[in-house]
């Protein structure tokens, strides 16, 4: 894994949250995008060299509205960039961790990604992120 690529928090409005964390940072939102596969509507923020990405659901189904109804808002996950996705996750695999998809997806912000479960890394959802060519 080569860096934090961001870090992902729930909230129940990018509106609302971006101008809280516009204040907070110093900084604009510069990209919303939505994901419908994943039922998400994503607003990014960058701080120094790190990103932040904000995410609401955009239905009740998605993962996001599932993490505040159980947990209220809050940080989601941390994302990771990577240069070789598909390898990176067989090498998770063989060291025993267990990953949310059995392969990469389309994310945003240009990513493919894959989760792996907070269950077996304390708890805390972790992305891999890597750049589309």
């Amino acid at each position: 894994m080569n860096k934090i690529e961001h870090i992902g928090i729930a909230v129940k409005s990018v509106a609302q949250a971006g101008n809280i964390y516009e204040k907070l940072l110093h900084s604009k939102v510069y990209k919303t995008e939505e994901v419908g596969s994943e039922g998400v509507l994503t607003a990014f923020l960058q701080a120094g060299p790190n990103k932040i990405e904000l995410l609401e659901a955009t239905n009740r189904d998605s993962p996001i509205a599932k993490f505040i109804e159980k947990r209220g808002e809050g940080m989601h996950h941390i994302a990771f960039d990577v240069t070789d996705i598909v390898a990176e996750m067989s090498r998770l695999k063989a060291e025993g961790f267990v990953l949310l998809n059995d392969e990469p997806k389309q994310g945003a912000d240009n990513k493919l990604v894959c989760f792996v479960h907070p269950k077996g890394t304390n708890g805390v959802l972790i992305e891999l992120c890597q750049e589309r060519g």
